[in-house]
């Protein structure tokens, strides 16, 4: 019989991704004991087959377009990427899939590191093989989420690829089907369309990028075509097999297309079947709902950060909770009651709510914050949508030729502040932020006139986004 071994902490934190790690950082700069599970590698899904992983595949895919656009270098990049070469660096940015480095970080802020599953068995009980774990004051989940798969017949035995494997493959497939609109579906399909495989992507949906403005998918599939891409909209599949290793894909018009490989991007799923909710009251496999400091609604010890609460599922949009669960830890650890409603403060994850900032590294970049002209309408603000052509932008014409893209600003005609803004073209990414800024701070549109952009950049679409609010 084995004997169970208890520790006692003043924060457990289940899951040691970059939102698990953010809040154990900041629970240990308040001075509290804190013990991070977990199952797999230190770093998470980010670190090892989402973020970091896909940007590596995307960054050569994107640097290549851009050359392209430029007379004097054109000629120099017109042959295809050294495909081994670009996945030996993913494979770097990975750490060859080790975590030794990140394992090395969690010890450096005084945080203790158990491996192995840890489920709930109890209230502020963590149980990890044979140690239980219980905090004095908080446990936060931060599992994050799966690959969900859709459920048709036979899809196991094809062995589809999802997100993990499109992000770690070791070669270029040379067919690959693609289902799904999103972002994981554009991205893996502009990276090996670029890298040597034949991408056909299927999209159930009118467009791409369906969240965001819909000229954002429009250029994405434009850009897509012309890469080479088969990109078929209003498409469903209806079955899958694989047939002495070749994917046979059937659509719901009865077409059949034949591939190597089959990558499903449809959506996700927490990561909350399997560690024990249901020893607190609450449902397995469900996404965790939780008030603005991520606490779990209807407890006082248990909090639920990052993707698993289903506010916003990108990294620095959990990583920026965990920051606000950190902080709130602290303070209630310390006695300190905090304000119910208390938006913008160091409690509070009020940009979940409508400043969620993100960027699809496609070719063109597509990046909004804020809320969309239709989030804007249906949430009963009276706004007015704001379009430039970024031809018109002097940086736009410099960045390379026969440039294409588009910005929009949703304005708040009451408040005379921006509600959202979306840029889509190349190298637009990086301008995100000053439009997170503009959004998240309520500058006044009186005050922007005075942030002059630099010439001749692309941040002066600024100037062309104010100058047509006004004369229109």
């Amino acid at each position: 019989m084995t004997e169970t071994e208890t520790n006692t902490y003043d924060v457990v934190v289940l899951g040691a991704g970059p939102v698990g790690e953010n809040v154990a950082d900041r629970t240990r700069a308040a001075g509290l004991t804190t013990a991070v599970v977990e199952s797999e590698l230190v770093g998470g899904e980010c670190s090892y087959w989402a973020c970091m992983p896909s940007k590596a595949l995307l960054r050569p895919v994107l640097a290549q377009a851009d050359a392209r656009r430029l007379p004097g270098l054109a000629e120099a990049v017109r042959g295809p990427l050294d495909t081994p070469a670009v996945l030996a660096r993913r494979n770097w940015f990975t750490g060859d899939w080790t975590d030794d480095g990140q394992v090395d970080w969690i010890k450096s802020i005084g945080a203790d590191l158990y491996r192995g599953h840890g489920r709930l068995t109890g209230p502020r009980q963590v149980t990890v093989g044979d140690t239980v774990l219980t905090a004095r004051h908080a446990v936060a989940v931060a599992t994050g989420t799966r690959a969900a798969l859709p459920d048709l017949p036979g899809l196991a035995e094809v062995r589809p690829w999802t997100s993990r494997d499109a992000t770690s493959a070791q070669s270029a497939p040379g067919r690959l089907v693609v289902v799904g609109g999103g972002v994981v579906a554009t991205e893996m399909a502009t990276a090996w369309q670029a890298l040597g495989s034949q991408v056909t992507l299927l999209v159930r949906g009118k467009g791409l990028l369906d969240r965001m403005e819909p000229f954002a998918g429009e250029l994405v599939a434009e850009a897509l075509t012309a890469a080479g891409a088969d990109v078929r909209t209003g498409t469903s599949v209806a079955s899958v097999s694989r047939v002495d290793g070749t994917v046979v894909v059937v659509t719901d018009t009865g077409e059949r297309i034949e591939a190597d490989e089959i990558l499903f991007a449809t959506g996700r799923a927490p990561r909350t079947d399997d560690i024990g909710l249901e020893t607190v009251g609450l449902t397995p496999g469900s996404w965790l709902s939780v008030d603005d400091s991520l606490r779990v609604d209807g407890t006082d010890w248990l909090y639920a950060v990052g993707d698993i609460n289903h506010r916003a599922l990108l990294t620095h949009q959990g990583k920026y909770q965990a920051r606000i669960a950190g902080a709130a830890i602290a303070a209630r650890a310390a006695g300190t009651d905090l304000p119910e409603n208390a938006p913008w403060s160091a409690y509070a994850a009020t940009a979940d709510h409508e400043s969620v900032p993100q960027v699809v590294f496609t070719d063109p970049e597509a990046a909004a914050v804020g809320l969309s002209l239709t989030e804007a309408e249906a949430a009963g603000h009276r706004v007015r949508a704001v379009d430039v052509d970024l031809s018109s932008v002097s940086g736009a014409g410099l960045y390379g030729e026969d440039y294409k893209g588009r910005a929009r600003m949703i304005v708040d005609l009451d408040e005379e502040i921006l509600r959202g803004v979306t840029f889509v073209g190349p190298g637009l990414g990086e301008l995100i932020h000053s439009a997170t800024i503009a959004v998240v701070g309520q500058v006044p549109i009186a005050r922007l006139w005075h942030a002059v952009p630099s010439y001749p950049t692309l941040s002066e679409v600024w100037l062309r986004l104010l100058e047509a609010y006004r004369d229109n």
